[in-house]
């Protein structure tokens, strides 16, 4: 699989996360408080709800529902009640301006 176009980059919050589906998959395009862009799934591996509902904070995201906190760059766990990581995938940008958008590709791992 490759990258897949999932939105408009004027989409996606300054701060926070957009749901997206790729092939069936959830995935939450997230931007960070120092404007990076994230692709993470959109599963929280502690209580099956969408992290794109949740706070960023930092490089971090936020279940909404018991406040697992995942590092957006790794998936990794940073505070429990989570034990285990979501899978992250390779994000990229195509275009400029207003025209700008966002592909993902959920089978490559991350730069």
């Amino acid at each position: 699989m490759s990258a897949v176009e999932v939105c408009k980059l004027v989409d996606v919050p300054a701060v926070g996360a957009l749901a997206v589906v790729v092939d069936g998959n959830p995935v939450a395009v997230v931007r960070d408080e120092a404007g990076n862009l994230h692709a993470i799934r959109d599963i929280c591996s502690h209580a099956d709800v969408a992290l794109s509902e949740g706070e960023v904070d930092g490089c971090t995201i936020e279940c909404w529902l018991h406040g697992s906190r995942f590092d957006l760059r790794t998936g990794k766990p940073t505070g429990p009640p989570a034990v285990t990581a979501v899978p992250v995938y390779r994000i990229s940008v195509e275009g400029t301006g207003d025209d700008a958008v966002v592909l993902v590709d959920i089978a490559a791992r991350p730069l």
